[in-house]
């Protein structure tokens, strides 16, 4: 791995591996139990600038680069998969699209509040009939005198309780298919005021909250159970015309660009999911004792930590090359998904074993294995699911050879 890190990246990866250990790890099961948004830890990682880390510092970032954000991903995800995803959410889906496609206007007015952590950021793409088939959206926009008119649900939003600033898409030219759909900056305060009030994050009162937009039913999940997931209810919520992100009918693609980002973010927290697991898996093997001596001993257990760091090294491999193609400027589109198909089936798989070398105990909340291998399931369904992912690498390859061939 030493090809695509250098000391700055080694002091991030320290600087972020002792945050989550020393401030996350204490309180990760109980904010699991509780399914309870980390606040005070979100605070923290504003000040750290863990929320701003790839945008300039002339926008109020830290002015880093992809490689050193996906390590911070990486990183927590190895303690708390929930920690991991509000950063990756807020950063690469939410804010990410108004830095590569908005307006000067527009990044002035939103970046420096989300890139310092002052508020979070949420994306909405997904609707009851519009996952996998993101051209299926049904929410719509229709002109209106200076702006226009939203109505539509989106369901699994990260941060859509919680945050405050949100790209939507929405159909804008029925007609038109893939090329009607366009996106749009939503705002709405947070459903935490009190607490964003309390704390002196979360809440920004300069904002312009558009009326007719909402946070819906909080989802009670399986996993990543500290990340606040809801959905985005738009009801004849005007929208005016500085909000509209990027040409009008040039929202799909533009999407598909951030997902393809997103894609290695989510590479990077199942890689983070794998490594913590089999952490915990060797550590347990080494302090266990089974017929007078320790079960890591065990031809058995040694395989299944064999093959669990075996495949932890390759997904190091797919997701960093991915992020360097992105940090070099050039295509990454297929290595992002590879990255994210092995990474995520990867992290369900040495979970699964985690799980199996702690018995009975790794069944039970009191080691964090448990709450590992339900972490690692979404990965394998969010920011496109293993099948979509197939189906986008097959169709990478049919195109090179297309190109040979032509």
């Amino acid at each position: 791995m030493e090809k695509y890190f250098d000391d700055n990246h080694r002091m991030i990866r320290d600087m972020v591996r002792d945050f989550a250990r020393n401030e996350i790890a204490p309180v990760a099961r109980e904010l699991d139990r509780k399914s309870e948004f980390p606040w005070e830890n979100v605070k923290k990682m504003g000040e750290l600038g863990l929320l701003g880390m790839p945008w300039s510092e002339e926008l109020g970032g830290a002015g880093m680069d992809t490689i050193s954000y996906l390590l911070t991903i990486h990183e927590l995800a190895k303690v708390d998969a929930s920690h991991a995803i509000t950063i990756s959410a807020h950063t690469t889906l939410g804010t990410s699209p108004i830095v590569a496609f908005g307006t000067p206007e527009q990044k002035q007015r939103y970046i420096p509040l989300l890139a310092s952590g002052r508020v979070l950021a949420g994306f909405g793409l997904t609707e009851p009939g519009a996952g996998s088939d993101a051209g299926g959206s049904q929410t719509t926009a229709v002109r209106a005198d200076g702006g226009w008119i939203i109505n539509g649900t989106k369901i699994f939003i990260t941060h859509g309780g919680v945050g405050e600033v949100f790209v939507v898409a929405a159909v804008t030219d029925r007609e038109k298919g893939s090329r009607g759909i366009t996106s749009f900056i939503v705002t709405k305060p947070t459903t935490d005021l009190e607490k964003a009030r309390e704390l002196g994050i979360g809440h920004a009162d300069e904002l312009d909250f558009i009326e007719g937009v909402r946070a819906g039913k909080k989802e009670d999940k399986m996993g990543w159970r500290a990340s606040d997931t809801r959905e985005l209810i738009l009801e004849d919520a005007f929208v005016p015309n500085e909000n509209v992100l990027g040409e009008v009918g040039s929202g799909l693609p533009n999407f598909l660009k951030t997902l393809d980002s997103g894609r290695i973010g989510m590479a990077a927290l199942a890689l983070g999911i794998a490594e913590g697991a089999l952490e915990q898996s060797l550590a347990y093997a080494n302090e266990r004792q089974q017929f007078g001596q320790r079960i890591g001993e065990f031809q058995a257990v040694q395989f299944m930590l064999a093959d669990m760091a075996t495949g932890i090294e390759a997904a190091k491999h797919l997701v960093y090359h991915a992020a360097w193609l992105k940090e070099n400027g050039k295509a990454f589109s297929r290595e992002a998904s590879m990255a994210k198909l092995f990474a995520s089936e990867l992290a369900m798989r040495t979970t699964t074993k985690a799980v199996q070398i702690h018995g009975g105990y790794g069944y039970i909340k009191d080691y964090p294995v448990e709450r590992m291998m339900r972490d690692a399931k979404i990965c394998e369904i969010g920011e496109g699911t293993s099948e979509i992912q197939r189906l986008l690498i097959a169709r990478g390859l049919q195109r090179a050879l297309d190109g040979k061939q032509g």
